[in-house]
């Protein structure tokens, strides 16, 4: 039996439906059913279930988007920060091992090599990195695990989403037996509000850069076969090997759904936070190698882009 919480969002909901595409048994606790986010209540479901496992999928990511969570602040640091603590405590105590999603959005830019050197970039806006990564695909690189975030309240500046998904990371880190699973900008075939193609497909305009994303049903598969494989606890980077650019996303929604519009994308860094955003973006590549030497096999990120598109389903074909 495992333990499913935030069984209600978005990739909660991922993940309890592959638990039963899977047949494994799970309790989804809901907190009105039993207050989670306290020690206690918490305490006495793991010694009253004794699951063999627990996937914690709860959090406060904001809505419409991140920059929410700068308003709603003490949401924002209980869902993501103080919630992780309190499970890992509980799960210490009881014996429990755990994964926990957390967020690749605790680093920005990537690693760029150039002359045979490898230096950070956080600027993937700039001209000489995009005609480098077009000539040069090879030539941007991922973070590790053992990168230090460069994207967090310890190396501003960050958005306040951001800075409590790696204070989590920092608090539960050797707290037990668990699990770090690293989320990125997650899209699949299911139109959906949180969908990344869907947002692509409904802003008024696109923000251009480069980023590591992750198909959710990818996601949830490789978190699961990394417990099930017994892979050394630790944190792991799942996304789909690779990076893309919006303007790649952008012309295959073009080439494979033919939308009724056209794209425009905004003009700069400077219009769009100076237009759309309230706090800073991550944009980021991963370096997922780690996860793939645990025997968890990825489709490469186009192929995860061009199987979501191909199979598209839009709200009113749900």
């Amino acid at each position: 039996m495992l333990i499913l919480l935030g069984a209600s969002g978005y990739i909660g909901q991922a993940f309890a439906r592959e638990l039963l595409a899977r047949g494994t048994p799970f309790l989804a606790v809901s907190r009105k059913e039993r207050d989670y986010t306290r020690f206690e209540p918490l305490l006495d479901l793991l010694r009253e279930v004794k699951p063999q496992f627990l996937i914690n999928a709860a959090g406060y990511t904001g809505k419409p988007n991140v920059d929410a969570c700068e308003t709603a602040r003490a949401e924002t640091l209980a869902g993501n920060t103080l919630l992780p603590q309190t499970i890992a405590h509980a799960c210490a105590v009881t014996g429990t091992p755990w994964g926990h999603v957390s967020s690749g959005c605790i680093y920005d830019g990537a690693k760029v090599v150039q002359d045979s050197q490898a230096r950070v970039e956080k600027d993937l806006t700039r001209p000489e990195v995009r005609t480098l990564a077009k000539s040069n695909p090879n030539a941007i690189l991922g973070f590790t695990e053992n990168d230090e975030p460069n994207f967090s309240f310890r190396r501003p500046p960050c958005s306040f989403y951001s800075g409590t998904k790696a204070l989590a990371e920092e608090a539960i880190a050797r707290l037990g037996e668990n699990y770090i699973w690293r989320l990125r900008i997650p899209f699949d075939e299911f139109d959906n509000s949180r969908n990344y193609l869907t947002k692509v497909q409904r802003y008024a305009k696109v923000y251009e850069n480069m980023n590591s994303i992750s198909h959710r049903g990818d996601f949830v598969r490789a978190c699961l076969e990394l417990w099930e494989r017994r892979a050394p606890c630790g944190v792991y980077n799942v996304t789909n090997p690779g990076w893309v650019t919006t303007r790649q996303v952008v012309e295959k929604i073009q080439s494979i759904l033919k939308p009724n519009r056209s794209f425009e994308f905004w003009a700069s860094d400077e219009e769009f936070y100076r237009a759309a955003a309230k706090t800073p973006r991550s944009n980021c590549v991963m370096d997922v190698r780690k996860l793939l030497s645990a025997g968890i096999k990825m489709r490469s990120v186009e192929e995860a882009l061009e199987h979501a598109l191909r199979n598209w389903r839009s709200e009113s074909e749900k």
